[in-house]
């Protein structure tokens, strides 16, 4: 039997906040509060059993377990943004415009 893979949103919010050390910043990016960021980061670390993030006064640092996940998690958001932007660049321009005659589009 397959293993549940976490949430794909706490997955994200992990690796922004990782990525930016800063849970405000990531919050940015993402375009939600810090607090809901916080909350997606804490039921990762529930759902993975392990603390990902020393969570200081001013400050936050990966622990061993958020070490760990980090780079993969990096690698495979880095190579969706790659695909979704070759997607993009490929199709960029070609648009199909088509004319008739008002009579014919009412019967479309």
């Amino acid at each position: 039997m397959a293993k549940l893979l976490p949430p794909l949103n706490a997955l994200r919010a992990f690796e922004a906040t990782a990525r930016h050390e800063s849970f405000s910043r990531a919050a940015d990016e993402l375009n939600v509060t810090p607090a809901a960021l916080s909350h997606q980061v804490a039921g990762l670390e529930s759902f993975l059993g392990e603390r990902l993030f020393n969570r200081n006064a001013r400050s936050i640092s990966l622990t061993p377990a958020g070490e760990v996940l980090y780079p993969g998690l990096n690698a495979a958001f880095l190579q969706i943004r790659q695909s979704v932007e070759r997607l993009l660049d490929t199709f960029d321009g070609q648009i199909l415009v088509v004319s008739a005659p008002p009579g014919f589009t009412a019967k479309w």
